[in-house]
């Protein structure tokens, strides 16, 4: 039973259809419809565009050209 019953589910329907109208509700499905479309074909499309990069070997050592520097502190006074 609970919310999962199929008498819940159809009073729940005949009030959604009731308060915003069958028109009204085929047009959110087309406009989700389109949005999920839209999405899909923008992640399609930004995979495409990324350039392949070579990863470097693993076995290969890497350099990491930084230089540190020593901060002085002021003095504290206590």
């Amino acid at each position: 039973m609970g919310i999962f019953d199929w008498k819940h589910w159809v009073v729940i329907l005949i009030v959604v259809v009731l308060v915003f109208g069958t028109k009204r509700l085929k047009t959110l499905g087309s406009d989700v419809g389109e949005a999920v479309k839209g999405f899909r074909k923008a992640m399609n499309t930004e995979e495409d565009e990324k350039p392949q990069q070579p990863n470097p070997p693993l076995n290969q050592p890497t350099t990491i050209d930084a230089q540190a520097h020593k901060v002085e502190e002021p003095a504290r006074k206590d």
